[in-house]
Parts: structure tokens; sequence; C-alpha cells
């Protein structure tokens, strides 16, 4: 079967998006009623996410000076397209959505940590553009040392930076690799297309688009097919092995920690030490949805925690040339 290097996941409207996502969450209380409060605060979160997409696909992205060939060429080094990009962020927009989602998190179970997190940024001690900017550019490192000389909880800050710009970043993925996306709906190939030929040759682990790590895993149809944690991108490896360093030996395994449940799995690579989750599907999850995946499946992270793997840091991506 022939690998898709990207894949293009069709948007869903609103509507059929909580539609979808209430038959999930029931689907998961139903099996683990213990994860009541978790699902509902999920709940809270991505309908604040939703409503920012609507948003976001409302109004006008910037213009990018992003040609083609440029894009291509970023991708051929192994750079990700957005990668070192000066990208204006609708700030006042995400903010208010920012703001909203300390308040959530607050009242789901995070409490003064997570007051305190709104607090700095209604106050301006913690400035949102620069924050908002820092999660697009998956500079991690810059938002723990800003919290951190804050008083702030560093992973508490990534996450609310990381929900609030998701539909920014999500957007600005499938615009700029919708050559790759009208590709992907016909049957000719486009030799004539660099992005295309250039994501043909993608074989990385970390997202074409932003750099970032896979949430998980979706197989359809045979297609195992890596979803980024941040953009929601969906890309397919060209070999099956580890997606953190490539290893695909002997040290790389796939395992169910369910015997009655083969259809979900985890990858464990004693090379890295990395794990991902594999789970099979008929259809690939629309953004914001993918983080109902991840949270349905979270006996499966406990479960390689518990062996002495994790998830690996950020990868700390080259700077593109400036050159255009």
């Amino acid at each position: 079967m022939s690998h898709m290097p990207y894949i293009f996941v069709p948007p869903a409207p609103r509507e059929e998006l909580l539609v979808t996502a209430g038959e999930r969450w029931n689907t998961v209380l139903a099996a683990r009623p213990q994860l009541g409060a978790a699902v509902e605060l999920q709940r809270r979160l991505l309908h604040l996410v939703i409503e920012l997409k609507q948003t976001i696909e409302g109004g006008r992205l910037p213009r990018l000076s992003m040609p083609p060939r440029y894009v291509a060429a970023k991708l051929s080094r192994g750079v990700p397209a957005l990668a070192g990009e000066p990208i204006p962020i609708p700030v006042h927009a995400l903010t208010a959505t920012l703001v909203r989602l300390c308040a959530e998190l607050a009242a789901g179970g995070a409490g003064e940590a997570a007051e305190h997190i709104q607090a700095a940024i209604e106050s301006h001690n913690l400035d949102a553009g620069s924050l908002l900017a820092a999660s697009l550019a998956r500079d991690q490192a810059a938002i723990h040392t800003g919290a951190v000389h804050r008083g702030l909880a560093p992973d508490l800050v990534w996450l609310v930076a990381e929900l609030a710009v998701g539909p920014f970043a999500h957007a600005l993925q499938r615009t700029i690799l919708a050559t790759a996306a009208r590709r992907d709906a016909v049957d000719a190939p486009h030799a004539d297309d660099p992005v295309w030929r250039a994501l043909d040759d993608w074989n990385h682990g970390y997202c074409p688009a932003c750099g970032s790590w896979p949430a998980m895993a979706e197989v359809v149809g045979g297609h195992r097919t890596l979803r980024c944690s941040f953009c929601s991108a969906a890309w397919e490896l060209t070999t099956y092995a580890c997606a953190y360093c490539a290893e695909d030996g002997a040290p790389f395994v796939t395992a169910a920690p369910d015997e009655a449940r083969k259809d979900r799995r985890v990858e464990l690579c004693r090379s890295c030490g990395g794990y991902l989750k594999t789970v099979d599907t008929d259809v690939l999850s629309p953004f914001p949805l993918l983080s109902i995946g991840d949270l349905e499946t979270m006996d499966m992270d406990m479960a390689a925690m518990e062996h002495g793997y994790a998830k690996p840091a950020m990868k700390e991506l080259a700077r593109p040339s400036s050159q255009r």
C-alpha cells in the first residue's frame, strides 16, 4: 500500500463537531465513568477552542511571504513550513480566549495556579502577544523561563497558550500545505508541485507544518497516520519506525496493553525511551477532536510511563534561511 505523506483532513462545521464530540465523550464515560471530571473540563475547553476556530475561519489570515518553492526548500532540509517565520498573530481575539481558558481551568481543578496565570495576563505582567508568539514558534524553553520568572506553573502556561493559539496554527497549516491538500484529492500526481514533492520525501516524526511531535497515530485503512499534537496535521512515514529517533530494529516494538483491545496499541522504543499511542479508527479526527482520542487513551499513557517510557521534549529546529 502506497504511503500518503500529508493527508488533508476535511474540516467539519461547528454543529457537526459538537455532535461528534458529544458522542465520543459519552463513549468515554460509558467505559470509564471515573473520567467524569476530566471529560467535563475538556468539554468546556474544547467549546472555547471550537468557538475560536469559527472566528478565525470567518476572518482573514495574514498574508505570508512563503512561495511554494521556498516552503519546499525548507521541507527538503527537514525544517517545518512554519518554523522561524515572522507571522502576525490576531492577538486580541486569541487573548480573549486565553483568559477564558484560564478561568475554565481554574474552575475545573487547576485552581490558584490557573488564576495566577489569568491575573498575570490581565495585568500585562505576562504579555499575551509574546506568549502566543512563543507558543506558535514552539519555543518551550522561552515559555518555561518566562513562567518560572513570574512564579507561574510552566506546564499550565504552556497548555493554556497552546489551546489558545492552536486554532490559528491549524488554519495556517491548512493554508501553507494547501497544494498538498489539492493533490490528495485527485489521482494524478502533480510532478510540478514543489511542495508536494518535498512532502512526498518527508520522513520525519515531527510535524511538517509546525514541528510538534504527534499526540498519537490514527490507523485508517492500514495507513498509520501521525497526528500533530498542536496544529492537528496528518502525515505518514515511509517506514514503520520510531517517530522520535527512527529506530526500526529490535528495540522498537508495538504492544497492546489490553489483549482484548488490539485496536489500541503502544509503540515503545528502547533506543530513545519514547512511546506513541496508536489507535485503529474509521476516519481521521477533525480539529480539535484529536484531544478526545488522547483523553480516552490515558490508560495507555499510564501503562507506557509505568514501564519507564516518556514523550520527548519539543524538538529544537534549525532556523530557516532568510532567502526567499
